[in-house]
């Protein structure tokens, strides 16, 4: 992963990889192989307070923010939502929290996931999407209050 590209690089890059399969078992497999790279998330956030609701997998997410950055680590008990956080973290991980929490995730249309998903993942995809959000937009508030 290049930690300098901006987010639409990153999605331009993840759709451009996923281009290469014409096949949707093909797809999936690759979202496992996705998640399969994540990296481990601390077991001490391995709880409810860390975990996101609105997920039929049980999915946990660990903010961690940096001087001018945030990154995040997650975990799930379910090999495709595993690999759906893990797209989403490519994406925005090591990015400024501002950037973040508002940023343009239509490159997930362009990879036709949710065409793809059952609902309920489409529910927990959305779910981790908007705690990723609102994670972000916390320590954005938090960095722009000057002690």
């Amino acid at each position: 992963m290049n930690v300098t590209a901006t987010i639409s690089n990153r999605a331009d890059e993840l759709v451009e990889e996923f281009s290469v399969f014409d096949d949707w078992m093909d797809r999936y497999q690759y979202v496992i192989d996705l998640g399969k790279e994540l990296e481990m998330i601390d077991e001490a956030y391995r709880n409810d307070a860390y975990r996101i609701r609105g997920c039929q997998a049980q999915v946990w997410l660990q903010p961690i923010p940096m001087e001018s950055t945030i990154t995040f680590k997650a975990d799930s008990d379910a090999q495709i939502t595993k690999g759906l956080i893990a797209i989403l973290l490519r994406v925005l991980n090591n990015q400024p929290a501002v950037d973040v929490a508002t940023a343009d995730l239509s490159f997930l249309d362009e990879l036709e996931l949710k065409e793809h998903l059952s609902p309920t993942r489409k529910n927990g995809l959305d779910s981790m999407i908007k705690q990723i959000r609102l994670y972000a937009a916390a320590i954005a508030a938090q960095s722009t209050v000057k002690p």
